[in-house]
């Protein structure tokens, strides 16, 4: 053999995918795409997962449909998530844990922590659409707070948008216990305040 020669090409796993699935590569096509199809073969074919006729709100905020992971993601803090399930595409999750880097300029917490942000939802082509309120809504921190989420959320999201609401108004009731502990930390005590 001539050490000229272009070597044989290899087998790849797109191969081995359409063999198994007696070169059907459509078949294969979706199965690397989506190897969750693998799991369970009719016929020699991929089965496709089967999912109940439910608008995409649905979706859990891991990407899975339905909360069909058991993600429990999103329960107990009162944030809605919402994601569409494609590979290496940002979920609603993602961008939670992101906005963690957003610190609202007053009190120096978190957003997310101090309760700020409702509901996170990632559309079909991979935009992100937080809800969030703010503490009034009079603070003029709207832009303050939407260019530090440009900057957090990039290359994580293609695009974002913030959708301000003031439904349901914001009280400390919000604030998760992890900015509880940052606020004592800094001297803010919630056993001082009146009651209403």
């Amino acid at each position: 053999m001539s050490e000229n020669l272009v070597p044989e090409p290899q087998a790849s796993v797109f191969d081995s995918v359409a063999k198994a699935l007696d070169n059907d590569e459509d078949a294969a096509r979706r199965v690397m795409l989506n190897p969750n199809l693998a799991k369970g073969f009719k016929d020699g074919k991929p089965v496709e997962v089967e999912h109940k006729e439910t608008p995409q709100q649905d979706a859990c905020g891991c990407g899975d449909h339905a909360g069909a992971c058991g993600c429990e993601d999103g329960q107990d803090d009162g944030i809605s998530l919402k994601a569409f399930d494609e590979i290496g595409r940002a979920t609603a999750a993602d961008v939670k844990e992101a906005l963690h880097q957003v610190i609202d300029p007053e009190l120096g917490i978190d957003v997310i922590d101090l309760g700020l942000v409702y509901g996170i939802e990632i559309d079909e082509l991979g935009r992100a659409i937080i809800t969030m309120t703010l503490t009034t809504p009079a603070c003029p921190l709207t832009d303050l707070i939407e260019d530090e989420c440009a900057s957090t959320l990039a290359g994580l999201v293609e695009e974002f948008r913030i959708d301000w609401t003031w439904q349901p108004r914001w009280t400390m009731e919000k604030i998760t216990p992890e900015g509880r502990e940052q606020l004592a930390a800094i001297g803010f005590s919630f056993d001082n305040l009146p009651k209403y």
